[in-house]
């Protein structure tokens, strides 16, 4: 059921009890079952020993709420797993600015992967091309043999995609793509069973060796594609003029989009936002970060994966591409019982809509970024939160923490040495 509003005011303000109390009463599941989040009966041993080898333990990260998201016209709480200061703060602050104008507007071009088979030592691979095009039916109808409850489903393998790979150290190496329809899976284990079992009868037809035989990460057939258009009136700072912060967003990305080295970082801030969703979810964050590196450098080039411009109406209108294999039917987001509580607390229906929400969450995190870059500076937004990092680590009292960190902010000065330094200074006032 969608919650009625995922606007939370002083949300941050909260202690941790209440801000599980207004997730329970918005998402409408029950108080006690989210109480597994503050507990050690989340992941237990026993439930990681069956996911992984060699187990000796669970390793926890935070897990937080970014609030004030609405996308296409639909709101959500997104659950967020990240140890980095600042990341949920500026997805819901720039979350709660776009809501004002529509939020983020999306669409999924649908959960296609590709798996390949790589085929070496053909002497005529463009003949042998047209050999597999002509067989594409019989392979098609084989490869769907092996998994009946996807094709049942609506899903299995669609289409059969060659390139040719010239002058590699292999020589030519045909390069097959199966297409497959994987719905709601993440579906590597779908293709690449796919995969394997179809190389025999390939290597039949092409007279050559299939030598790999796995799905790809660049799943440019599985892209979301979200949309924010922000009137300039909402940018304002108390220093910074509406104009002066969509400007300066734009020239930023023209920066990364010329400069690979800053795309690198540019592309990071986008990640940041994006990952700690997939964490949360249970799916593999790896592998997206894989798919959108390599998306980023489709041209050639290594680019920016968002673009910001202003609109003819005057309006800083930024937009992302990202391919977006995720799931939510089996893997880790069925057998992690802290990532079903997070699909449910999303609300999602279905691997599209998740995908969607996530790259809106990755929209937001660059405008968060782009918007500090070309203001204030970065550091400003992290200073408070890391300097809260540091009391912790100086093992600051926890009613000494709020002024010691205060502090710190104020003098410009964040470091642990300097965080007890202010602490023996406090004890010695009267």
């Amino acid at each position: 059921m969608p919650i009625s509003s995922s606007r939370i005011d002083g949300f941050y303000k909260m202690p941790v009890s209440d801000r599980l109390d207004v997730v329970a009463r918005l998402t409408q599941i029950d108080r006690s079952e989210l109480d597994v989040f503050c507990s050690s009966e989340g992941l237990t041993a026993d439930t990681a020993d069956r996911m992984i080898e060699n187990v000796i333990g669970t390793f926890p990260l935070p897990l937080g709420i970014a609030a004030n998201f609405t996308v296409n016209g639909k709101d959500y709480l997104v659950p967020m797993v990240v140890e980095e200061p600042s990341v949920v703060a500026a997805a819901s602050f720039m979350a709660k600015i776009s809501r004002t104008s529509g939020g983020f507007q999306t669409s999924y071009s649908g959960s296609l992967m590709i798996s390949q088979i790589h085929v070496t030592g053909v002497s005529d691979p463009y003949g042998a091309r047209l050999k597999v095009y002509q067989h594409r039916d019989e392979l098609l109808a084989e490869a769907n043999k092996y998994d009946q409850t996807l094709v049942s489903l609506g899903g299995g393998a669609m289409d059969i995609d060659i390139r040719i790979l010239e002058n590699t150290q292999s020589g030519s190496v045909i390069a097959i793509h199966l297409i497959v329809n994987v719905l709601d899976a993440m579906g590597a284990n779908a293709v690449n069973t796919m995969a394997e079992r179809l190389a025999p009868r390939i290597e039949q037809i092409t007279q050559g060796k299939a030598i790999l035989k796995i799905l790809s990460n660049l799943a440019d057939r599985r892209v979301a594609r979200a949309r924010v258009s922000i009137p300039l009136k909402n940018l304002e700072t108390s220093e910074f003029s509406g104009d002066e912060v969509a400007h300066g967003i734009v020239r930023a990305y023209q920066i990364a989009d010329a400069d690979p080295y800053r795309a690198a970082t540019h592309n990071k801030g986008i990640m940041n936002g994006i990952d700690p969703i997939v964490v949360a979810t249970g799916n593999d964050w790896r592998a997206i970060e894989a798919g959108a590196h390599a998306y980023a450098a489709r041209t050639g080039r290594y680019r920016s994966l968002t673009t910001w411009e202003i609109s003819s109406a005057g309006d800083l209108v930024g937009t992302l591409e990202i391919p977006m294999a995720v799931g939510i039917v089996g893997g880790a987001t069925k057998t992690h019982p802290l990532a079903r509580l997070c699909l449910r607390i999303l609300g999602i229906d279905s691997a599209g809509e998740l995908a969607q929400v996530i790259a809106s969450v990755g929209l937001a995190q660059n405008m968060a970024a782009l918007r500090a870059l070309s203001t204030e500076g970065i550091q400003r937004g992290h200073m408070e939160l890391h300097a809260r990092n540091i009391a912790v680590q100086a093992e600051i009292p926890v009613e000494a923490v709020d002024w010691v960190v205060a502090e710190m902010v104020r003098l410009k000065d964040v470091r642990m040495d300097k965080a007890k330094e202010l602490l023996d200074h406090l004890s010695l006032q009267p």
